[in-house]
Formats: C-alpha cells, structure tokens, sequence
C-alpha cells in the first residue's frame, strides 16, 4: 500500500485548497478511504469519510465547508476545503483504514494571514 499526499499550501484565512492523495497497491475502488488531520500539540482528528460506493460523512467541526471525493478510475482521493480558518491549520493525512491503518507521510496546510 502506497498513499501520497499532496496540494498542502500556506493559505489566507477563508480561503480555499484542494489536496489529492495518489493511492496505489491495492484495489482502491472496493475500500472506504478517510481524510484525517493533526494539528501542532494534538491527536488525530477523521475529518472526511468516503466509501468505496461514494457516500461521505463529516464532522461537525468540518460540514459544509469541506468536500470529499475520489476518482476511482484514477486511483485518487481528494478533499476540498472551502472557509479555511486559522483552526484548520494541521498536517493532512489520507488514510486506508484496514485491520492495519495505513496513511501517507502527509501534507502541510497552513492557514494564516
């Protein structure tokens, strides 16, 4: 299993990224893929959920700003982050969770004016 991360930028506060985590290894259409971030001094936190079929779930803290989606064809996940405020500042991690949870080495958002 191989997941790369990428599109983390420095970004003013509401503004908006795209990230994209490349995944390979393993049959990627047939698995649930989650989105999880970690901010400086703090755990893991899931912030996006999709299932192999397409259904999504989010937390509060993330509802209607963030967006989850994954082209199943080019084995990609991405997440769409919209409103970003200072709070979302945090390493971004795509993550496979199996009996085994996997994650890439992860990407750098950082939201700050």
């Amino acid at each position: 299993v191989q997941l790369v991360e990428s599109g983390g930028d420095l970004v003013q506060p509401g503004g908006s990224l795209r990230l994209s985590c490349a995944a390979s290894g393993f049959t990627f259409s047939s698995y649930a893929m989650n989105w999880v971030r970690q901010a400086p001094g703090k755990g893991l936190e899931r912030v996006a959920t999709i299932t192999g079929g397409g259904v999504t779930s989010y937390p509060d803290s993330v509802k209607g700003r963030f967006t989850i989606s994954r082209d199943n064809a080019k084995n990609t996940l991405y997440l769409q982050m919209n409103s970003l405020s200072p709070d979302d500042t945090a390493v971004y991690y795509c993550e496979l969770p199996l009996s085994s949870t996997y994650r890439g080495q992860g990407t750098q958002v950082t939201v700050s004016s």
